[in-house]
């Protein structure tokens, strides 16, 4: 006799949701934060190098916070959600939906989590559209003509419907959840821890810096 076949699928490695462009950004800021504080470290006097210290501490976990710690991490079984200073795991059979309106957020066990590595852009929505319904663009409108020819660049039968990158996101998730409710392992209550490793060092940094402010 045959083997009993398993009726799930299997697991794949988590999809992996951020933003490269506040990756870039928080990169560029640490950078900018070590030099600054680094060159009055080594050339300041008095109270100067370790008011240094203490704007670092403070400061350089924010920046992460808000730059490169946000993704979205998501498989066949649940999502995890590291926004600035919380990790929200989802089982997909907690979630009630995934939405995109002026920001991207799960709603669950009847409260909303902001999905932050995934900005909307209600510009890009609205060049998408412009796109999709094949108006002429600015430059067109602003020299009285279309800069294209009579239907084109409009949305031809057959044509995957262009979508802004946020909802493109959203709806992949959707598509997650909605395969992925019903499996044994997506099962489960939604857990929320907080982000000690950032909470903790920020304030230790701003205690000291008013501290030494306090004190000349």
């Amino acid at each position: 006799m045959s083997s009993e076949q398993p009726t799930d699928e299997p697991v794949y490695d988590d999809r992996v949701y951020r933003s490269p462009m506040a990756t870039v950004s928080g990169v560029a800021m640490l950078a900018l934060l070590a030099w600054l504080c680094g060159d009055t470290v080594v050339r300041g006097s008095g109270n100067a190098p370790w008011i240094a210290v203490a704007v670092a501490l403070c400061l350089a976990p924010l920046i992460v916070a808000f730059t490169i710690r946000p993704a979205v991490f998501a498989n066949a079984d649940r999502m995890r959600v590291r926004n600035p200073f919380r990790t929200i795991e989802l089982p997909w059979g907690a979630v009630d939906t995934v939405r995109a309106r002026f920001s991207a957020e799960v709603v669950a066990e009847g409260a909303k989590y902001q999905l932050w590595s995934i900005p909307v852009s209600l510009r890009e929505r609205k060049r998408v559209n412009r796109v999709k319904n094949g108006r002429p663009s600015r430059l067109g409108g602003i020299m009285g003509r279309s800069m294209t020819a009579p239907g084109e660049g409009a949305q031809q039968p057959g044509d995957a419907a262009p979508r802004a990158a946020a909802d493109q996101n959203v709806e992949e998730l959707r598509e997650l959840h909605e395969r992925g409710a019903s499996r044994p392992g997506a099962q489960g209550t939604v857990k929320v821890a907080w982000s000690y490793e950032i909470l903790v060092p920020s304030v230790i940094g701003a205690l000291l810096l008013i501290v030494l402010l306090a004190t000349g």
